[in-house]
C-alpha cells in the first residue's frame, strides 16, 4: 500500500497494491497495520455503498458535526467519481480550500478523508459504485452540508447541471454554515 499525502494535513490518497494475472485480480483495500505505521490511526465503525445510476449525478458536499464527526475511507468499485473535500476547519489556514482527485474502478485508489473536512463527489460514469468507511455512526441530528456549487469555494465540477438531492439543492454558503468546528 502506498499513502501519498496532500495539500491538507491528514488527507491522504492511498493506492493499494494489486496482483493481477489471467484470472483477475487481488489486492488488499484495508491494513491497519500499514495505516498505524504511517501515522495514521482510525477505528472504522460503519460501511456504506452507495449506486448512481447516471453519469452526473453529485452527491454532497457532506459532514457531521461533533461529537459525531466522521473520517472517511473512500473508494470505487464501479465507474469513476471526480471526489472532492473541503476544508471547513475554521482555524486552519487553508479553511475553505478545495481538492479533488478521480478514484475509479481502474486506478484502485482511496480518499481518506479526515474529520473537519465536507466531502462530495460527481459520478463520471454511470452505475458507479462508491463505498467508504466512517469512524463514527451516522446521525441523522449532527448530519450537515454546504452548497455544492458555492462561488467562494469555487469547485471546478465536471459538470455543469448535475443531478442532485432535494437536500442536496439547498444545503447554505459555507459563510452561513452553523456548527462548522
Amino acid at each position: 500500500m502506498e499513502i501519498i499525502k496532500t495539500k491538507f494535513e491528514g488527507v491522504s490518497i492511498i493506492i493499494p497494491r494489486c496482483h493481477e494475472d489471467d484470472r483477475g485480480f487481488f489486492m488488499e483495500t484495508y491494513n491497519e497495520d500499514i495505516l498505524r505505521q504511517n501515522n495514521i490511526f482510525y477505528n472504522f465503525v460503519q460501511d456504506n455503498h452507495s449506486l448512481s445510476l447516471s453519469k452526473g449525478i453529485l452527491r454532497g458536499l457532506h459532514y457531521q458535526i461533533a461529537p459525531k464527526a466522521q473520517a472517511k475511507l473512500i473508494r470505487v468499485i464501479a465507474g469513476a467519481i471526480f471526489d472532492v473535500v473541503v476544508d471547513i476547519r475554521q482555524n486552519s489556514p487553508t479553511f475553505g480550500d478545495w481538492m479533488a482527485t478521480i478514484l475509479s474502478k481502474e486506478n484502485k485508489q482511496q480518499l481518506l478523508v479526515p474529520k473537519g473536512f465536507a466531502h462530495g463527489f460527481c459520478t463520471l460514469e454511470p452505475n458507479t459504485e462508491v463505498q467508504y468507511k466512517v469512524d463514527e455512526f451516522y446521525s441523522s441530528a449532527h448530519d450537515r452540508g454546504i452548497r455544492w456549487n458555492d462561488p467562494n469555494i469555487g469547485i471546478d465540477w465536471p459538470v455543469v447541471n448535475p443531478i442532485l438531492s432535494e437536500r442536496d439543492k439547498y444545503h447554505p454558503l459555507l459563510v452561513d454554515a452553523i456548527d462548522i468546528k
